[in-house]
């Protein structure tokens, strides 16, 4: 089994029944077992058409199946809860973002891990130190802790709710 990290976000309809839902779905998969979850945020989209605020949060794994079959089971999810992809970081129902896989760098026209993204986003950064604060990156030689220290422009990231949210009721 590896251990991987993924970001989940919403910004339509209601949120955290979203992200919920999107959880419910991906661990009723085989071969996905559920580790720790962060606490949700509160935070402004970045980029794209203005739209409402998203909560944030991130989840680690532990999985036996490959980074790719993970990603496909991840679309899978966001296509049962009906994501449409209209325009580039527009609003959605859900967003599943695999940002680490255990060790794994890769950069193929379908994946890139770590996520690309991974340290520009406060959004992403502050619910993934809740779970693994110590965690490094793969490729460098620092920790989300690290890099969380050393950023410059931050975006508003506001707390929203305890890492319960996932088995307190709907």
């Amino acid at each position: 089994m590896k251990k991987a990290y993924i970001g989940l976000g919403s910004n339509l309809g209601d949120r955290l029944i979203n992200l919920k839902g999107s959880l419910d779905l991906l661990l009723a998969e085989p071969d996905i077992d559920l580790v720790s979850c962060s606490n949700v945020y509160m935070t402004d989209p970045v980029g794209g058409p203005e739209q409402e605020s998203f909560l944030n949060a991130c989840i680690s794994i532990n999985t036996c199946l490959t980074p790719v079959i993970l990603l496909q089971k991840m679309l899978s999810v966001e296509d049962k809860m009906k994501r449409v992809r209209k325009e580039k970081w527009g609003p959605r129902i859900i967003d599943l973002d695999l940002l680490i896989y255990e060790g794994i760098k890769m950069n193929t026209p379908v994946l890139k891990l770590p996520h690309p993204h991974l340290e520009e986003r406060d959004f992403v950064l502050i619910p993934l130190s809740d779970i693994a604060p110590n965690l490094f990156l793969p490729g460098k030689d620092k920790n989300i802790k690290d890099v969380i220290t050393n950023r410059k422009d931050t975006n508003t990231v506001i707390f929203y709710c305890h890492n319960n949210w996932y088995r307190s009721s709907t």
